[in-house]
């Protein structure tokens, strides 16, 4: 994927002509990080009040889950969101779910996934967690989710505010830099590790 247009530093853009359709687009970075944080709290608190979990594992398997969803991060993001289409109904999609943050990667209210979304999208996760490794779930889980709201903030953080003079500045370099000089690499947002394991850290 080249760079076609120059972003745009300010601004926004609607997606659909539908108010409703258009509302659901747009999400404050709040209701995600709260939501996940209580759903993950309750999923733990359950799993050890039914003795599912013990103190050794559930660190072990809430780890787990926050490594996992790094990697389905990196792996959606540089396969499904940069997706080369092959018609105007793959173009249309990809600029939907993605190309239009490229666009407008400071628009503040299109840098969460919808809720209603997300929220599928977790209940999917649990069901097919759940079928694969039982009552572990109830930590790895919330590990996952977590992991997500670890990438919403980190997002955020990075096109929402200017670049901070700590360690955060260089998560805040590497997706400028998918943003702004290389966006077919850089495809890890919470973390560069999946960057460097596949080979697409951008060139220094």
């Amino acid at each position: 994927m080249e760079l076609k247009n120059k972003p745009h530093t300010k601004g926004t853009k609607a997606l659909f002509n539908n108010r409703f359709m258009e509302r659901l687009t747009r999400t404050h970075i709040a209701m995600p990080l709260i939501l996940f944080t209580a759903i993950s709290t309750g999923l733990m608190i359950f799993g050890f009040n039914r003795t599912y979990l013990t103190a050794l594992s559930a660190p072990l398997l809430f780890f787990a889950g926050f490594l996992a969803f790094t990697l389905v991060e990196y792996v959606m993001h540089r396969f499904l969101f940069h997706l080369h289409p092959k018609t105007e109904k793959q173009e249309k999609f990809a600029y939907t779910v993605h190309g239009i943050h490229h666009d407008y990667p400071k628009d503040r209210d299109r840098l969460a996934m919808p809720i209603p979304l997300s929220l599928l999208l977790s209940t999917g996760f649990f069901f097919f967690f759940k079928l694969i490794m039982g009552i572990y779930v109830f930590a790895f889980l919330p590990g996952f989710l977590i992991g997500y709201a670890s990438y919403l903030w980190v997002h955020y953080m990075v096109h929402a505010f200017q670049p901070p003079k700590n360690f955060w500045k260089v998560l805040w370099v590497h997706h400028g830099i998918h943003h702004y000089k290389d966006p077919g690499n850089a495809f890890g947002v919470s973390s560069p590790f999946w960057d460097m394991i596949f080979g697409t850290m951008p060139k220094k």
